[in-house]
């Protein structure tokens, strides 16, 4: 990996550029090249400078960083045991880190063409979709930041399971210079509301933008105060794009077009729908509309056309098939299109590079021969619940569906309203399970869904133990019936009183449950 460093003094003028600098403290005998950063007081080398940030830093970190070789220390107010330290006083330690990181690791993002998405669903579909088609021309050399994998290289070692959908801005700028390090040339990534919220993309501008979607989510204590402040968070990746996609469909449309054209030209924005959707009052044409063929439980057909003058530019019309079901993939796998589109790819190439995407935890789907068909999914709000069982209801003849889902603890209080309307709408049995507890009890989470389900419609099982709830779920399931088990996807642990509990994935426990029941009938 590139050596990198930087002086305090460029510190000083960067943080003095974006008006964050308060005061500065420099010490005449202590050195000013600064090899290392870190917000970790258990991750410091010879002459690092270490960020005091967030709601859980104490004091005695920085005692400890010091101890451990940290010579300048950014925070938003002095502290004692700094003592004998440079001392970078700031506006905002968040912003502060975002931007000094980016210089630290020498802007890898000049080095990259950056693509990022964002939406209440969809996120890491699109983004796999779009690795995919990259990949197929750029000989493997996309990377990815995503809310299941992040891969920074072409080697395995290079790829590992993510800790945040869009990581903290340290470690952001980090992974995209490793990722540059190693060749890549493409980044796909996530952009979720809280990496606004939090300053984790601070100063990042993107090649491309995305806006999927938009419904309530991510409310509550930790999270977002309300939806205005969610939504203005997600708004806020089309202010910082040079070009902009918008799905024409969206909620809210109207404010997501004006964030766009703050900052970029109506001839950067391209507009997309199905073949059905009018809305007279756009101001723009769409660019792109996109059409089903058929979809079954293997794979989706779906027909792109491109319809403005801007969009026929691109030589991307034509059939596509995707190697996941659901017709809502049919919007993420149109999102990735245009993308590759009009990162230079063609019809051949793009439809030869999302042929075979598969994602883990997304729509894996399980037949069986006596016990229905058990589909995986990360679904995990209303929106992407009612995306998931409607489809499952109009495409499959009206089956019954067995639900497995919970609610994390500790954020996302706002979805759990969401589930219980979404699975009183389509679901005929479901257990209510944990997923992530984290510091609540997972009784009262299954008990506050419950409470909003109508149960004249679905009858409920609370079943805390969700290896059982799965197992109980796929054996009550007849040859037809349709078994969903929501929210956790391909993560193999719960998040339980602040520790990460190895769990085996969902979709192994459903495999190992649908062997136990049928046997091995090769």
């Amino acid at each position: 990996m590139t050596e990198s460093s930087i002086s305090l003094n460029t510190c000083i003028l960067i943080l003095k550029e974006h008006h964050l600098l308060k005061s500065s403290a420099v010490q005449d005998a202590v050195p000013t090249k600064l090899d290392y950063i870190s917000y970790d007081s258990r991750d410091i080398k010879t002459n690092t400078l270490f960020f005091c940030k967030g709601q859980a830093f104490r004091p005695t970190y920085l005692s400890m960083a010091k101890d451990n070789g940290a010579v300048c220390y950014v925070a938003e107010q002095p502290y004692p045991e700094g003592k004998g330290m440079h001392a970078l006083i700031v506006r905002d330690v968040s912003k502060a880190m975002a931007l000094l990181s980016a210089a630290f690791y020498n802007f890898p993002q000049d080095d990259l063409y950056v693509v990022a998405f964002t939406g209440t669903k969809g996120k890491t579909t699109s983004a796999y979709f779009l690795k995919g088609m990259l990949d197929e021309v750029n000989g493997g050399r996309t990377a990815l930041i995503s809310s299941v994998d992040d891969v920074v290289g072409p080697n395995p070692e290079d790829r590992f399971k993510s800790s945040l959908t869009t990581p903290e801005s340290l470690d952001l700028f980090r992974d995209m210079r490793t990722a540059v390090d190693n060749g890549m040339t493409h980044l796909v990534m996530e952009v979720s509301s809280q990496a606004y919220k939090k300053n984790r993309v601070f100063g990042l501008t993107y090649d491309l933008g995305f806006f999927l979607n938009i419904t309530p989510d991510h409310i509550g204590p930790n999270e977002h105060p309300n939806f205005a402040d969610y939504l203005h968070c997600k708004l806020q990746l089309m202010v910082n794009s040079r070009k902009c996609i918008i799905n024409a469909m969206t909620d809210h449309f109207d404010k997501v077009y004006a964030a766009a054209t703050t900052t970029t030209n109506p001839d950067s924005i391209y507009l997309f729908a199905d073949n059905k959707f009018e809305n007279p009052n756009l101001e723009k044409t769409i660019d792109f509309r996109f059409e089903s063929i058929e979809t079954d439980m293997a794979e989706t057909k779906f027909k792109l056309y491109c319809e403005s003058e801007m969009a026929k530019k691109l030589p991307i019309a034509g059939e596509y098939t995707l190697q996941m079901i659901g017709d809502f993939n049919e919007i993420n796998g149109t999102a990735a299109i245009i993308g590759a589109g009009l990162a230079g790819e063609d019809y051949q190439e793009a439809a030869k590079g999302i042929r075979h995407v598969t994602i883990p935890g997304r729509m894996e789907t399980l037949p069986s021969d006596n016990h229905g068909t058990v589909v995986v999914d990360y679904a995990h709000n209303k929106a992407s619940m009612m995306a998931l069982m409607g489809f499952m209801k109009k495409e499959f003849n009206n089956p019954k569906i067995i639900v497995v889902v919970g609610a994390p603890g500790d954020k996302g209080v706002s979805r759990r309203p969401g589930f219980s309307e979404s699975l009183s709408a389509y679901a005929d049995k479901a257990f209510l399970t944990t997923d992530d507890p984290g510091f609540e009890d997972p009784k009262d989470i299954a008990d506050e869904i419950n409470a909003g389900i109508d149960h004249s419609k679905v009858d409920v099982t609370i079943e805390l133990d969700r290896e059982k709830a799965i197992h109980d779920a796929i054996a009550m399931a007849g040859k037809n019936d349709i078994v969903l088990i929501c929210g956790k996807g391909a993560d193999p642990y719960q998040k339980i009183r602040g520790v990460d509990t190895p769990y085996p994935t969902d979709i192994k426990v459903a495999e190992k449950v649908i062997k136990d029941l049928e046997g091995d009938q090769d």
